[in-house]
């Protein structure tokens, strides 16, 4: 570590994530005396007069996040290098798929180190027995470039054990000494803080309403509990997607109808969370679930996927259940059995805030994040 401040450049795909995500980190970044600078797309007037507020520099970045169009990826990339060989930063730090590719590229031809983080794998590299030729095609160009944005990158940061195997054997990285492990993003567990449970088995999800994310899990399992536990209470809040896996709305019409209670978006999901007894994503592939790590900081048991990034939030029977992707069964037994024990639920939710401020409090997180940037 050294003791010389730094100017870090961090890029994003949404804007809303460099407060909601990475605020914590900017602050940290900043109260060490280093220079931050931030760039995403479509920043709008309160979130500019947010990171600005923090001491953040914010550059506009003209990036589509669910496009595959390489004309304006290049274009996107193009701007970055532009930024950068204006603004100069030591470091540029990146995460999620076209920030990672394109900034690694940019920072490259200018000779600045940069370091990805590499927050979840994501619908391209997903695979399902009856994907297209044109996702496949998609998938094995989204390995190709990341391949050359690794080996152009210093470090390669992970917030999971099996996301950096699957990268290696994907042929997305090939010198593993760049891998580096974090705990996710981290949870501020003053901002979360424990709430007290309720008393009615209410079930809660927060996601953005995608396939992947396992929404349709949700809302059939849902429709099943509720036939034998009318008193049972299912929310769902997350937004519409854009994306190529969104779910319809048809088909949340459809559970909505059944009696899953549809929130629509959130700005602050701690209200949300305060009225449930206990936390649900179905994913079908993580990095480390934010929601989930917000739901265990309020303390709250967790029933998720024995996918990567899931399960390292829950140790089976502790604070929580781990179900197989996909199975809408296993979910509902699941939701069944925590309905039909109360005490274990309530220890449960104890377990999941220990476990929330001992491995993912988000100031050690970020410390750990700085470690391997150098600074």
């Amino acid at each position: 570590m050294t003791n010389k401040k730094k100017h870090i450049l961090l890029l994003a795909s949404s804007p809303k994530s460099l407060v909601n995500f990475r605020g914590p980190l900017i602050r940290d970044l900043i109260a060490s005396g280093h220079r931050v600078s931030v760039g995403a797309p479509d920043i709008n007037q309160e979130l500019r007069e947010q990171l600005e507020e923090m001491g953040a520099t914010v550059h506009e970045t003209p990036l589509k996040r669910t496009g595959t169009g390489i004309l304006a990826d290049i274009y996107y990339g193009t701007v970055l290098k532009r930024i950068m060989a204006r603004e100069r930063p030591d470091i540029v730090l990146t995460y999620t798929i076209k920030p990672n590719i394109w900034g690694a590229f940019a920072a490259s031809l200018l000779g600045i180190s940069s370091v990805a983080m590499v927050t979840g794998l994501g619908y391209a590299f997903i695979e399902n027995g009856s994907e297209s030729f044109r996702r496949r095609f998609v998938r094995g160009v989204a390995q190709k470039l990341y391949r050359a944005a690794t080996n152009r990158n210093r470090k390669v940061i992970f917030q999971n054990p099996d996301d950096p195997i699957d990268f290696v054997a994907l042929g997305c990285l090939k010198d593993e000494t760049k891998i580096a492990i974090i705990n996710g993003s981290g949870v501020d567990l003053q901002h979360y803080a424990r709430t007290p449970l309720p008393d009615a088995p209410v079930f809660l999800m927060i996601a953005r309403l995608l396939r992947n994310k396992g929404v349709t899990e949700y809302g059939e399992a849902a429709l099943r509990v509720l036939a034998k536990y009318p008193q049972a209470r299912f929310l769902l809040t997350g937004p519409f997607d854009e994306g190529p896996d969104t779910v319809t709305r048809a088909e949340l019409d459809h559970w909505v109808d059944g009696g899953l209670e549809y929130l629509g978006p959130s700005s602050d999901v701690r209200n949300v969370l305060a009225q449930a007894r206990i936390f649900v994503l179905p994913s079908y592939r993580e990095g480390t679930p934010r929601s989930v790590l917000e739901a265990m900081a309020t303390g709250r048991t967790v029933i998720t996927s024995d996918a990567p990034g899931c399960r390292e939030t829950v140790k089976n029977g502790e604070n929580g259940f781990l179900v197989p992707i996909q199975n809408v069964d296993a979910l509902a037994n699941a939701m069944e059995y925590a309905i039909n024990h109360p005490e274990m639920i309530s220890r449960m939710a104890e377990a999941s805030w220990r476990l929330a401020r001992d491995r993912y409090e988000v100031g050690a997180v970020n410390q750990t994040i700085m470690r391997h940037l150098g600074l």
